[in-house]
């Protein structure tokens, strides 16, 4: 008889089909029209009921299936009684028939933690940016980010209503990532994506020592990576503290899972262990291909202004 899927497949394969309902939530939160508005710690750091119902949806989802797994969510919310509806007991089985990588074969529960961000570009959502919007919910084993699933729920939303909305990206490091086109951006190009809400004097000075050919400003981490995936940007470029884990773990193993790179200012890599802060207070720099070229360009007053 078949072994049992390893438990990263069995975890990857939940998360899949629990972002899948996570993107149903935010499409019926803005199709009912009432978004449900608060603000954090400011005009540019909002949150939705979609942000609440679609965190309180993925983390009580995943730790029904798996309960000895750490779960760290963005939105600091009550544990009120989670309505059964909100509860995504799928699984996708494509992801279940993949191998496990033979470094991941012995991972228990208690050895993963699942960073969540219920809603990446919450500004843009509230603002009919919906191209921007993903779900992201990254794995992570022994302080690195292993496999990642992004979900776009409006990816598709402009071409027409009989286009299939939405669509879910996965990866994990060893496999590869699936649900996209893998593509280069054009050669000698240099262009860079970075922050549409979050500018700052030291986030334009460090792209103008770049040397771009454009620029692209959009809303979103995981938004920001899937430029760099399909070729449409060639680095993502942020030199400001305000990225947090659960904004670019899931990225991350989607973008290290087909060769690409990502790291602060300085070029450290992120920790995902449970016990580490929730900011990334270094910035990020991602590239698909060509990180050297970028890394060594990063002004030193730019990484003298980012403490790690």
């Amino acid at each position: 008889s078949m072994a049992s899927p390893a438990l990263l497949m069995r975890v990857v394969a939940s998360a899949y089909s629990v972002a899948e309902k996570a993107a149903t939530i935010v499409r019926n939160v803005m199709a009912a029209g009432d978004l449900g508005i608060v603000e954090k710690t400011g005009a540019n750091d909002l949150q939705t009921k979609a942000d609440r119902l679609v965190q309180m949806s993925i983390c009580a989802s995943l730790a029904r299936k798996f309960p000895k797994v750490t779960i760290i969510g963005e939105e600091e919310l009550s544990t009120d009684e989670v309505t059964e509806e909100l509860i995504e007991d799928g699984h996708c089985e494509e992801i279940l028939k993949k191998t496990c990588p033979a470094q991941y074969t012995g991972i228990k529960e208690e050895e993963l933690v699942i960073w969540v961000d219920p809603l990446d570009g919450t500004k843009e959502y509230t603002e009919g940016l919906l191209d921007h919007v993903t779900v992201l919910i990254g794995i992570a084993y022994g302080g690195k980010a292993i496999a990642g699933v992004i979900n776009q729920p409006y990816y598709n939303y402009e071409a027409g209503s009989d286009a299939v909305l939405g669509r879910t990206i996965w990866g994990v490091l060893g496999i590869g990532a699936f649900g996209f086109q893998l593509t280069e951006a054009p050669a000698g190009k240099h262009i860079i994506v970075t922050t549409r809400s979050h500018s700052s004097t030291l986030v334009n000075d460090c792209i103008s020592a770049l040397n771009p050919d454009s620029v692209i400003r959009v809303g979103g981490a995981g938004n920001k990576v899937i430029q760099l995936i399909e070729g449409k940007a060639s680095a993502y470029v942020y030199a400001s503290p305000g990225c947090k884990k659960w904004d670019t773990c899931a990225p991350e193993a989607i973008l290290h899972a087909v060769g690409g790179k990502i790291t602060d200012i300085h070029g450290n890599s992120f920790q995902y262990n449970k016990e580490v802060k929730h900011m990334n207070s270094a910035g990020v720099l991602a590239t698909l291909r060509n990180y050297d070229y970028y890394a060594s360009r990063i002004p030193n007053t730019v990484k003298q202004s980012l403490v790690p």
